[in-house]
């Protein structure tokens, strides 16, 4: 039998992430949806569980009909503990059952009452994600509409010295009731271990039709989220990639309009969370969308790397845009650094991310596509800048068991010239790598065991390393990286307090977002090869079914011949058209 239209006609994996993909775009994924839609969705739900089994013993809540939340799975995965045989010392504390209580408790805290969920769960803490916190407007909304069109803000209805007896009454009424919903998400937080609730929102509240249909954490006038860590990272909403898209998908150069009246929300991160990383923070309006997005994902890794136990939630408005955008990138990063999801192919994370945090989680990808608004693509094609060691879990670790007065630098220096290697270096550290399978960007704590002992020793050690060979490939590795031939080749602007990994040094002309990535001259880490596999991978199969949108021609090429030479290149079809 033929295969059906827009799906490839070999490879179960390959199939089953275009027929998602066809189905994605299509329509919003809704949990009280019948039909063949549902069924779609209970087949796709269920290849979601099953490769969540692989790795991980979980608990289920159920959302058959949308219940608990008319957008969230109908299979809430609740991550316990590493399949594995034995202990975990990682395993989750919480019970699905009380998780459950709360849940129903507190959803009506948070916007479209999508509750704070797990959905990762990485050293025995949970990732969480949800939308921001519910305004009055939405909770009397629910609650019988009371005072809808009253005219107050969220917290208090007037900040007014003389108010009468009656708006006297209706303002406790209000905090009564916000004291009762978002203490249950208060406790729900609690519950979790989150500590930690970064806001992606660029406002501090959402304003329609001159009402505050939301709030969020940070202008809650009770501080009732004053025992949590907040961090204010605002991010560009979904409208912003508008430009993206008609910048022909290019990220590079693409800064964000800061002075719009309605962004009020400044970056607010707790300088204890920010010496390690080494950004300038007070630069964050002229970074570009590639730094911008590369800097936040750094911050949550060193997050969630942390030495408590503490969990994290990460949430914009309604929580199915750039919450997904980062949840996504999170899950894979760290899948790619081989810390969760252990077991599955590049093909089956692919198909886990795009199903689980993005299409049944309610991102309205119909709606996105039709306004141009490509986010979705954006987080999948902006894997090609996240393959370094710089955004790996694992280096962030390595960096805590130092021995003191050593750099990682330098610690692997020793290793290489102790083994007698003489392979070339990784551009990502400029460390000496060994060519055996799996070792390029490994550590092991061998390398310890070589230091010398003592002041004098490491220095006369750093001495007897500055003039040896190993030294001066070390010094050099990038320089003569950066001088590769650049004809044909446009630079991009670099970025002030992160680089982006070699790739993404320069533009070629005429090239298409949808290109498979080429070889790379020199060796690739694990981390960066399974990441270039994904990203290939999602963008085959969304040339094949989804496509991009037709831009106006412009200096860099025409999208749409290069799309078409892509298609043919790899082979996905013969000369009909997309």
């Amino acid at each position: 039998m033929a295969a059906a239209r827009g799906c490839p006609p070999a490879g179960s994996g390959d199939r089953a992430l275009a027929e998602l993909l066809l189905e994605f775009s299509r329509a919003q994924y809704r949990a009280k949806d019948g039909g063949g839609a549902a069924a779609k969705a209970e087949r796709i739900e269920r290849r979601c569980l099953e490769l969540f089994g692989r790795d991980y013993r979980y608990s289920v809540i159920p959302n058959a009909h949308g219940e608990v939340c008319a957008h969230y799975p109908r299979h809430i995965v609740l991550l316990e503990r590493d399949a594995g045989a034995g202990r975990d010392p990682f395993e989750s504390t919480v019970q699905v059952g009380k998780l459950q209580d709360l849940i129903n408790r507190s959803k009506m805290a948070r916007c479209r009452g999508r509750f704070v969920c797990p959905v990762i769960l990485y050293k025995g803490k949970h990732i969480c994600r949800s939308a921001t916190l519910a305004g009055w407007g939405e909770l009397y909304g629910r609650t019988g509409y009371n005072y809808i069109f009253s005219g107050g803000s969220d917290d208090a209805w007037a900040d007014a010295e003389d108010i009468s007896e009656e708006d006297s009454a209706l303002r406790n009424a209000d905090s009564q009731l916000f004291d009762k919903v978002r203490g249950h998400d208060i406790k729900l937080l609690r519950y979790l271990s989150v500590r930690y609730i970064c806001d992606l929102m660029v406002e501090n509240k959402k304003v329609k039709f001159g009402l505050n249909v939301t709030s969020s954490e940070k202008v809650d006038k009770a501080q009732r989220y004053a025992d949590f860590t907040l961090l204010s990272i605002p991010y560009p909403g979904c409208e912003f990639f508008k430009e993206y898209k008609d910048r022909d998908y290019t990220a590079e150069g693409l800064i964000f309009n800061w002075k719009q009246d309605y962004v009020d929300a400044p970056l607010s991160i707790p300088v204890s969370l920010t010496q390690s990383l080494n950004i300038d923070w007070s630069e964050y309006q002229s970074w570009d969308l590639v730094q911008q997005t590369q800097n936040y994902l750094k911050l949550l890794i060193s997050i969630i790397n942390s030495d408590d136990d503490s969990g994290l939630l990460v949430h914009c408005i309604s929580g199915w845009d750039r919450t997904p955008l980062f949840i996504s990138l999170l899950r894979l990063s760290l899948w790619a650094d081989g810390l969760i999801h252990a077991s599955l192919e590049p093909s089956e994370i692919l198909y886990l991310t795009v199903a689980y945090d993005w299409f049944l989680f309610g991102h309205m990808l119909v709606d996105r596509l039709s306004k141009g608004e490509e986010i979705f693509f954006f987080c999948f094609n902006f894997l090609k800048h996240i393959t370094s060691e710089e955004f790996s879990a694992v280096k962030s670790q390595r960096r805590k068991s130092l021995p003191p007065g050593f750099t990682l630098e330098e610690i692997c220096m020793l290793k290489q010239r102790d083994r007698g290697s003489t392979t070339s270096l990784s551009s990502d550290f400029s460390l000496g790598m060994e060519s055996s399978p799996g070792a390029a960007g490994s550590f092991t704590y061998e390398a310890v065991e070589l230091m010398p002992a003592g002041a004098q020793a490491q220095a006369a050690w750093r001495k007897s390393c500055a003039s040896s060979p190993q030294a001066v490939l070390w010094s050099r590795a990038q320089q003569s990286e950066d001088r590769l031939p650049s004809a044909g080749m446009v630079e991009v602007k670099s970025s002030s307090s992160s680089s982006s990994t070699h790739s993404d040094n320069f533009l070629r002309i005429g090239s298409s977002p949808l290109e498979v990535p080429r070889s790379r001259l020199v060796s690739s880490s694990d981390r960066e090869s399974r990441l270039e596999e994904v990203r290939s991978a999602f963008l085959a199969s969304y040339s094949r079914t989804i496509g991009l949108k037709a831009v106006p021609p412009s200096p860099s090429g025409a999208i749409g011949g290069l799309l078409e030479q892509f298609v043919r290149g790899v082979g996905l079809r013969g000369s009909s058209t997309l």
